[in-house]
């Protein structure tokens, strides 16, 4: 038995390719579904079926962090537009 205790080292370096890797998919499934070249390009009403469909799926899958990242992604797109078309408004 070794003196030293077991440790992974730059394990999240592997997380973060996991994670990168799972987005891509998921940015692929969204957009090849929708028809739009870019995920940013979701309309408010896609987003929402997106989301529901991210509520509806086992919280223990792998893809969730795929999903979870690109609803945050559009989300905050989406406020950002919001915040010019105010300040344009005014």
């Amino acid at each position: 038995m070794s003196e030293e205790k077991f440790t992974v080292h730059r394990m999240h370096k592997a997380e973060e390719n996991i994670e990168h890797q799972v987005t891509e998919w998921v940015t692929e499934w969204v957009t090849e579904w929708f028809g739009i070249d870019e995920i940013d390009e979701l309309t408010p009403e896609q987003l929402e079926e997106v989301q529901e469909f991210y509520q509806d799926m086992n919280d223990y899958s792998p893809m969730c962090i795929g999903f979870s990242n690109i609803i945050s992604y559009v989300e905050n797109v989406h406020w950002e537009q919001d915040q010019e078309e105010q300040e344009n408004a005014d």
